[in-house]
This record gives C-alpha cells, sequence and structure tokens, in this order.
C-alpha cells in the first residue's frame, strides 16, 4: 500500500510587519524635543533617527533608507514635501588667536581681507573646520553645525550680513499617510488633541456604565397618620377668623 503523501497547506495566518518610522537628519539638527513626543503620543510605532551629512540628505530619501528628513535648504524640491521649519544663526570660524576672538559678532564686510574656504569643496564642514585650525582660512557656518563639531584650536563668532541657512523637513509626496502626518504635527509644535493630529481624529472607544452598587431603590412604607391635620398650621398669628364657637 502506497504510503500517503503529506498534504501542505498554505501558511495564511502570517504576522504582518510592524510599522515603524525612520527619519534622518543633517549635522545641528538636535531632534531630542520630536522624539521624546513622540514616544509618549505614539509608543506602538517605533521611531528611529540617524545622522545624514548634507550631500546624502535627500539620496536616504530617494534610496528608501529614511521616511522623513531634516534637510538644510536649498534643496531639489521634486517629487518631495518640504516644510520650512527654521533660520539658522550664521557665524565665521577662525583660527584660536584670530583678530575677530575679541569680538561678540563680526559685520561679513570686515572680513573682505580674509581668505575663506569652500566648506563643500573641502569635504563637508568637520573638515572643513580641521583646515581653518591650522591657520589656512576661515569659513562662515550655522552656529548649531560650529558647535556640533567643535574642533579644536577654533574660535566662533556671530556673523551679520551674511544670508542665513533655513531646516526644513521633507519627505516623498506618495508616502504620505497618517503616520507621517502625525510626525509632522508633532514637529510643527501640534497638540495631542489638536484635531489636524490624525491619533486625534480617532474615535476613542466608549467606556462601559459602572453597575450600581446601591441595588434596586425600596420605597418606604406609608405611615398612618395619628392625628387630624391641623387647620391653622402655618398661619401666622391673628390669621384665624374671631366670632363665636
Amino acid at each position: 500500500m502506497p504510503a500517503e503523501e503529506e498534504a501542505t497547506q498554505p501558511h495564511d495566518d502570517a504576522v504582518p510587519e510592524t510599522r515603524e518610522l525612520r527619519f534622518a537628519y543633517v549635522a545641528g539638527v538636535t531632534p531630542g524635543k520630536w522624539i521624546r513626543r513622540w514616544e509618549d503620543r505614539m509608543p506602538e510605532v517605533p521611531l528611529h533617527s540617524f545622522l545624514s551629512d548634507d550631500g546624502a540628505q535627500l539620496a536616504v530619501l530617494r534610496d528608501g533608507s529614511a521616511d522623513l528628513s531634516f534637510v538644510r535648504l536649498p534643496v531639489e524640491r521634486e517629487g518631495l514635501s518640504v516644510i520650512p521649519l527654521y533660520e539658522e544663526q550664521p557665524v565665521v570660524v577662525a583660527p584660536k588667536g584670530h583678530e575677530i576672538s575679541v569680538f561678540e559678532e563680526v559685520a561679513l564686510e570686515d572680513l573682505a581681507a580674509e581668505t575663506f574656504l569652500d566648506v563643500a569643496g573641502l569635504g563637508g564642514a568637520e573638515l572643513a573646520l580641521q583646515v581653518v585650525a591650522s591657520g589656512a582660512g576661515l569659513v562662515v557656518l550655522p552656529m548649531s553645525v560650529a558647535r556640533h563639531f567643535n574642533v579644536k584650536d577654533t574660535v566662533a563668532r556671530k556673523l551679520t550680513g551674511a544670508p542665513a541657512t533655513e531646516i526644513a523637513l521633507a519627505w516623498p509626496s506618495d508616502s504620505t499617510d497618517e503616520v507621517i502626518e502625525e510626525f509632522i504635527g508633532i514637529v510643527r509644535g501640534r497638540t495631542a488633541a489638536s484635531s489636524r493630529q490624525p491619533s486625534a481624529q480617532q474615535e476613542k472607544p466608549k467606556r462601559e456604565p459602572k453597575p450600581d452598587k446601591r441595588g434596586p431603590a425600596v420605597k418606604k412604607p406609608k405611615v398612618a397618620q395619628r392625628y387630624a391635620p391641623n387647620p391653622d398650621k402655618g398661619r401666622g398669628k391673628g390669621s384665624r377668623k374671631k366670632g363665636k364657637r
């Protein structure tokens, strides 16, 4: 008698993947407050973040390694939704001991005779700052970036007369959903109760009424009156007519 062949049945009870949200951010952006708010409001959706350099701030969106990216404008906006968030204070960074160190802020027009280095041409802010420390020249950077790398033997001062840079939040336009909308709302400062937050729009389950522990109401038995009601009760003195009884 031939052995029975074991039937193979398809597994249709596969567990769906847990939704998570990933975002990248350029140097100088401090996303800690947004992460804390997300963990308070959306603990069921894991949030992952990582630092990207300016050259990869859009590449992380194109290759799918991030759902959103905090970028430094300007950027190519084709196929992206971009929300500007805030401007950054520019600073000039010079080698330690440079004459700008005696001032709290410096005007760009007063540095016309100085040699300025090309940050992008030197491979980014961190490498450019190391070149500045060697005495080769000065660079202009956002204050947050200069503080982030904090290269030894350099000094930074506020710079007036220079264009400010701007930080924005970008994501692929065709990927917008309720989870991304929730994150955008948090970044833009919306409260948890805001009507524009997807989490606030979800209908909350109604609570079941609490059982009445007092039990059914018991009526008190009526007590027969022992005396006839007094017709004068409640009247003031002299309210009764005088006359013979």
